[in-house]
């Protein structure tokens, strides 16, 4: 018989790709804001990196050893979780603070869902909002030997003029991995080469987010104000890096259109109109809640018997 007749067992398309090369790819794109955040911050943000890596790859592998489950920190997905997580930590919390975060973003969001792929939340916001509903002090804590002010988009909430170039580069208070954009940007530019992530989400997050500013900010369209929005807080980091999360996003390109859309307009409200200056975290983990809806209205309809004919 001739070997055009032999079908093998689906997937027929096959790629080299795998989740492991895909979760170390992320881990060197975030290795210029975790460098920049150990250079800006000192040795405590290097301890929290390491403590909070750590305990999600420790937390992950203990719960497989204990549930008699193949053990999957190989993929590296747990390491993913930690350094975002540490990430998105001010330099000034304790060490156990990391923990806490760890265990709760593999054991509480990831691991009781069914692992990787059935978590329905970014386990990394998701424990970094925890922690800020539960240690709101803590979390909020951003004065360092080196800054002693308030956040940029906190002095910018409270209408204090601030330094545009230095949000940029990243000389001002913040978590360890959102103050230089630069930084950001350079890891982000990294995984768009790589063909990792695409501009669908972050594209549309931040062009949405830049209109609902000048619509409802307050300032029309005034470039310094939004280049500071911009800048400033967790938009940058939470735009490349966690609304692009391959589990928590919509499969379908229009879904991940409407997806950046809400993401946009949520974090301008929050920023705008809510009491805190942030707001990048929690809408996401609610564009997260939505993405069930989203691809319900989203995906395409099947032709044939029950969907549309042609």
């Amino acid at each position: 018989m001739s070997d055009l007749m032999k079908v093998s067992s689906n997937p027929h398309i096959r790629s080299k790709v795998t989740t492991k090369s895909i979760m170390l790819a992320v881990v060197v794109a975030l290795l210029p804001a975790a460098g920049f955040g150990i250079y800006n911050f000192g040795l405590d943000a290097l301890i929290l990196i390491l403590v909070t890596i750590a305990t999600t790859v420790l937390t992950e592998y203990l719960y497989e050893k204990a549930m008699h489950k193949p053990v999957t920190i190989g993929d590296f997905s747990a390491v993913v979780t930690g350094l975002l997580l540490a990430l998105n930590l001010p330099s000034t919390a304790p060490w156990w603070i990391a923990v806490i975060g760890g265990v709760f973003a593999i054991l509480v969001v990831k691991m009781l869902f069914g692992g990787l792929g059935q978590n329905f939340m970014n386990p990394a916001l998701g424990a970094r909002c925890f922690l800020l509903i539960s240690y709101t002090s803590i979390m909020c804590n951003f004065q360092t030997d080196t800054y002693t002010g308030a956040t940029p988009l906190a002095a910018l909430k409270a209408g204090e003029d601030v330094n545009i170039l230095d949000m940029v580069i990243g000389r001002t208070a913040g978590t360890i991995g959102e103050t230089s954009m630069i930084a950001i940007v350079i890891g982000a530019c990294f995984l768009i080469l790589l063909g990792v992530i695409d501009l669908r989400i972050p594209g549309t997050y931040l062009v949405s987010f830049v209109i609902f500013l000048s619509l409802f900010g307050g300032h029309g369209f005034d470039p310094a104000f939004i280049s500071a929005h911009l800048a400033g807080g967790g938009l940058m980091l939470g735009a490349f890096f966690m609304a692009t999360d391959y589990v928590t996003r919509p499969i379908t390109k229009k879904g991940q259109y409407l997806y950046g859309v809400f993401l946009g307009v949520l974090t301008g409200i929050f920023r705008i109109f809510g009491p805190s200056a942030e707001g990048v975290s929690y809408a996401i983990i609610i564009g997260n809640l939505i993405v069930p809806l989203i691809e319900k209205v989203t995906l395409p309809k099947a032709f044939g018997k029950g969907g549309e004919r042609s």
